[in-house]
């Protein structure tokens, strides 16, 4: 049976019921993902800003660019925002309502880190954002960002405690 997006994300939307990720530090980088195996990469802020911002819309070989954000009252959403964006979610609102008219619309917001890696690794094309220590084998990093803490080239991923997932 062929899945439609719509299906597809309101199955990932509901995962927030199984209980939220455990929180990380703050000062935790964040990873720009892609689908396991994507030969998809981001070259700087400047190009990662374009996606989120909905001015580009097609990687090199023509897929569709389907951008993941978190809900705008996550502190990781409003990190991400503000060190990709130089603004928070909130102060986006009259950019999105301006193109919403010309018929571009936000990126797809997913309620949990396990959402977004579900649907990134699921969906041709999409992209998102991640605590570096949440990465698994289902994604690719595509980009690293410091979010406000220690200089992401000083972040070992050694240094994150993985947990196994609850089954």
């Amino acid at each position: 049976m062929k899945l439609t997006r719509g299906v597809l994300l309101l199955a990932i939307a509901g995962l927030h019921v199984l209980g939220p990720t455990p929180a990380r530090g703050a000062d935790e980088p964040m990873a720009v993902v892609v689908a396991e195996g994507s030969r998809h990469r981001i070259e700087g802020r400047p190009a990662l800003a374009e996606i989120y911002r909905r001015k580009k819309q097609y990687w090199p070989d023509g897929q569709h660019i389907e951008p993941i954000n978190l809900p705008a009252d996550d502190p990781r959403r409003q990190r991400f925002s503000q060190a990709v964006l130089g603004m928070p979610p909130d102060q986006l609102d009259a950019y999105w309502n301006e193109l919403y008219f010309h018929g571009v619309l936000p990126p797809t917001v997913l309620q949990s880190i396990e959402a977004v890696l579900r649907f990134v690794s699921m969906t041709p094309g999409a992209i998102g954002y991640v605590p570096l220590c949440s990465v698994d084998s289902r994604v690719t990093i595509a980009l690293t960002i410091d979010t406000g803490g220690p200089a992401s080239e000083k972040f070992s991923p050694a240094a994150c405690k993985r947990e196994q997932p609850a089954r």
